[in-house]
């Protein structure tokens, strides 16, 4: 997992990132619209590792592509990607969290960008079990330890979660007497996917969104305290004159949002099921299991 930081640090464009102008809409004569009204080229800036972003962005692209836009796609740092969208370099970032953890970067570029608007509005660290456990609120876990074998299955030592975790759930929740098991994301998952499978109790730490709330029968444990966090919103945001040069695409945009549901199942399809491998093939998969999508953001945007 990443590690959830609100630390800034300013990088440049690396030649090997940086576009060209024909490929971004900010080159592009308003003589070359299409007939909706859009600068036909489109270049989306993705945050590496971030599987949110990384499939919203692909599937994004996916419909934009059949809509008649040449669209590119590349990834980088989230410090890259700002620098990239403020420059012109990039037109639209899917994947900004706010209001903490990217409120370094809408501190130092907010003035230069166009918030488009918010797709998400339950991204949060978590503490999950299997769905039939016999609790469902942290406040719980201390007093029913022994029915979770006395673990708590954490990921990389060096994540945000991991710290929270250790620092605010932990001694809130009275939970120093679990062994608190860190490890990896993947060894998390794997004991995820055996103790669901055999129908054992487990309590991991997780995130939303993920794919495993569609892979595996959890839910998350009640924080009453919020020793966790309060849940962001993720917002897409553009570069300076992104709604005037995108009048048709800005307001899908604005009217775009995924369910719980809809997010977990194509990250579930992109990094799961396809393992990653090829996220605009696994964009158009999921889409042609979702033939609806598509029409119905159209008529709520009124495109």
């Amino acid at each position: 997992m990443r590690t959830r930081t609100t630390l800034f640090a300013a990088t440049a464009l690396s030649a090997t990132l940086a576009l060209t102008a024909c490929s971004s809409g900010s080159g592009d004569s308003d003589a070359d619209r299409l007939d909706n009204g859009d600068l036909p080229s489109v270049a989306i800036g993705i945050h590496s590792g971030w599987d949110e972003g990384i499939a919203v962005s692909h599937l994004f692209a996916a419909m934009l592509e059949d809509e008649g836009y040449d669209v590119t796609a590349e990834e980088a740092d989230p410090g890259v990607v700002y620098t990239g969208v403020t420059g012109g370099d990039f037109d639209v970032n899917f994947d900004m969290w706010l209001p903490t953890t990217h409120a370094d970067y809408w501190e130092q570029y907010g003035d230069e960008l166009e918030d488009l608007g918010t797709w998400y509005d339950d991204a949060k660290l978590t503490i999950a079990v299997n769905e039939d456990a016999p609790i469902d609120s942290l406040a719980e876990l201390a007093d029913n330890a022994e029915l979770f074998d006395n673990r708590l299955v954490g990921i990389e030592a060096g994540a945000g979660l991991t710290r929270i975790t250790q620092d605010e759930a932990i001694p809130t929740y009275g939970l120093e007497d679990l062994e608190y098991v860190i490890s990896s994301t993947p060894a998390m998952l794997a004991e995820l996917k055996g103790a669901t499978a055999a129908g054992e109790n487990i309590a991991v730490t997780l995130w939303r969104p993920h794919w495993a709330y569609d892979e595996y029968p959890i839910k998350d444990l009640e924080d009453p305290e919020g020793a966790m966090g309060e849940a962001e919103e993720i917002h897409s945001v553009g570069r300076t004159g992104f709604a005037e040069d995108y009048p048709t695409l800005s307001a899908m945009i604005a009217s775009f949002t995924l369910t719980d549901e809809q997010l977990f199942s194509l990250e579930n399809q992109m990094f799961n099921e396809d393992g990653g491998s090829d996220p605009a093939a696994s964009a158009r998969t999921w889409l042609d299991a979702n033939p609806e999508f598509v029409t119905e953001l159209k008529d709520k945007a009124g495109v």
